[in-house]
């Protein structure tokens, strides 16, 4: 079976949550016997993703390939042809939307990866109102199209695909759950404390979208902290510029960004507790990659949080700060031990999980 695979996120941002799904799905069918794997991206003339995958003759922007007049010249005037020309037997569209706008092939297949639905149902990040209008009504024309053609819609998580059903019930049928790929960190690297880090520290990972519902998190904090010696301080991945300015410099915050695995490795393996406050998520990568390594995470009920940590694990409102402040007093007086059962429930979302549930998705297609 010849499979041609969306690699756009994955040449954009390759260690992006997004672009690591591409990478870890571009293995998996790579480890196929019977499967050849064709990469369709775009990139400027001089880059080296050009050398292994099929780009259009015009140079593409990267900080710029979601922009719709860039993304419409890719799916309508190049891969339509592109795939048609190559012979593709599937094409797996990896970034909620981006299926070819045009006819489909007799014979060929689309499938299309929606991570989460995110895009329609939360305020996102934009500069202006105007620009979020706008790309509000483009995302939901592009995603419905797409949900619409494709042949088969993957999710995540049990949430994305009710989330799938809700919005689009006429692809009742075709939508099914392939949880991420969390591959664990290699276990030869070193993971010693960064030294300008206090012995006792919580950690949490993700503040550029308001769902990740950092200032009412941090705000809890602080104010838990105010009254208790015993809250550790808090380590934050992400920028400051995304919360307001009087909780960017509060005592005890340390920020992180732009970290590589190993950094990342070392911050979950010394963290007493990974919090995960969000009020929506389409998966939770930081608590699978974080339990992995055995280290506990308390986390916000509802969206797809509720199934990615164990049932044991500490849950709060997500809106509720008085809630937030009751489950960080309990663990800053009560830590919660490193288990190996926590790596174990991890494992589940590990490489041969995912490489098990891919071929079913893949005989099911060929059926």
């Amino acid at each position: 079976m010849r499979v041609g695979l969306d690699y756009r996120p994955a040449t954009v941002a390759p260690q992006s949550g997004i672009g690591r799904q591409v990478r870890a799905l571009e293995q998996a069918l790579l480890d196929r016997s019977d499967t050849e794997l064709l990469r369709f991206t775009e990139a400027p003339l001089e880059h080296a993703q050009r050398a292994t995958a099929f780009c259009p003759p015009w140079p593409g922007p990267l900080e710029g390939l979601q922009r719709p007049q860039v993304r419409w010249r890719f799916e309508a005037r190049f891969l339509p042809q592109a795939l048609r020309e190559r012979s593709v037997d599937l094409y797996i569209a990896t970034a909620n939307m981006g299926l070819p706008l045009g006819s489909k092939p007799a014979g060929q297949r689309w499938v299309l990866l929606l991570h989460d639905l995110f895009q329609l149902t939360e305020q996102n990040h934009h500069r202006s109102r105007l620009k979020a209008l706008a790309y509000r009504l483009i995302d939901t024309l592009s995603i419905a199209w797409s949900v619409w053609r494709a042949d088969r819609v993957w999710c995540p998580s049990q949430f994305s695909a009710r989330e799938a059903v809700r919005l689009f019930p006429f692809a009742r049928h075709k939508i099914r759950v392939q949880p991420n790929l969390v591959a664990p960190f290699p276990t030869h690297a070193e993971s010693s404390r960064p030294v300008d880090l206090p012995s006792r520290y919580w950690l949490a990972v993700g503040t550029r979208e308001p769902r990740k519902n950092m200032p009412l998190f941090l705000s809890s904090w602080q104010a838990v902290r105010a009254n208790s010696p015993e809250v550790p301080e808090l380590v934050l991945v992400g920028h400051s510029d995304d919360v307001p300015a009087h909780l960017r410099n509060l005592p005890g915050l340390h920020w992180r960004h732009g970290l590589g695995d190993a950094e990342l490795q070392a911050l979950y393996s010394h963290a007493e507790c990974l919090w995960q406050p969000s009020y929506a998520e389409g998966f939770g990568l930081p608590v699978v990659e974080a339990l992995g390594l055995g280290t506990p995470v308390a986390l916000a009920r509802g969206s797809a949080l509720d199934e990615v940590a164990p049932p044991e694990s500490p849950r709060f409102a997500p809106y509720d700060s008085a809630d937030q402040q009751r489950c960080m007093l309990e663990l800053a007086q009560q830590p919660l031990p490193r288990s190996p059962a926590l790596t174990e429930w991890a494992a589940g979302f590990g490489p041969a999980a995912y490489r098990q549930r891919l071929s079913c998705l893949l005989e099911e297609l060929n059926g």
